[in-house]
């Protein structure tokens, strides 16, 4: 039987973040300003035809799931990475320090998608704060860190886009970041989980520390119209 963690994006869509589909309970998908993913219940040749014809034409799309998506020849697979994904039944918190973290708004996009650009944490867009939580250390008033949420679904909420300045690295600020951001997850009763690139090794060891643990092996591929 399927967990609904084996299918985070659809789950999500037809969930707590419901509001931001632009699809039905047969295909869902996001505006291309806040993410790139589509989703489907499971992902048959019958329901990829639908998704072909209910998809906006002109866009790349992400797909992350369990499952490894064995595309039709509709479509052209750009890219593909294993990744884990990651849960924290035990939560281990960081203490802040004195680092200048501010909660981040509109007014911080342009330096958001600056940081993202430059680390590459993901897919991150001009509204892809709208998913909420967002926070980032500065110095010098210049943003060198940050980590905000993604996919809500009932029971779990994925933190994500967790990137720092190569010039900042080795300080801490992510392990601060994201156990700011577990904590308030964890105090809103809801289980933490995120997505990690499989060979991100570093990034794998801070999150067990704070007690995350590996789940499953997660598909992610790019794809668009051939």
């Amino acid at each position: 039987m399927l967990h609904i963690l084996d299918n985070p994006v659809w789950q999500a869509l037809n969930s707590v973040d419901s509001h931001f589909n632009l699809g039905d309970n047969i295909v869902g998908y996001l505006p291309a300003e806040v993410s790139p993913f589509a989703a489907l219940p499971t992902w048959t040749k019958e329901n990829q035809s639908i998704l072909y014809e209910r998809l906006p034409e002109g866009r790349s799309w992400s797909a992350m799931l369990k499952e490894q998506v064995v595309f039709t020849d509709k479509w052209e697979l750009v890219f593909t990475t294993p990744l884990w994904q990651m849960i924290c039944f035990k939560f281990v918190p960081v203490e802040m320090g004195t680092v200048d973290c501010r909660t981040l708004n509109t007014s911080h996009i342009p330096a958001m998608l600056a940081l993202t650009a430059l680390t590459k944490p993901g897919p991150f867009a001009e509204r892809t704060i709208e998913f909420g939580n967002y926070h980032g250390i500065f110095v010098n008033d210049e943003l060198v860190a940050m980590s905000g949420e993604r996919l809500h679904l009932d029971a779990y909420t994925e933190i994500s886009a967790v990137c720092t300045h190569p010039d900042h690295l080795g300080k801490g600020y992510a392990a601060m970041l994201v156990s700011l951001i577990a904590e308030k997850i964890v105090a809103e009763g809801k289980t933490p989980i995120l997505h990690v690139r499989s060979d991100n090794e570093r990034a794998i060891n801070l999150y067990e520390r704070l007690g995350f643990e590996k789940r499953s092996d997660i598909y992610f591929g790019v794809f668009k119209r051939k």
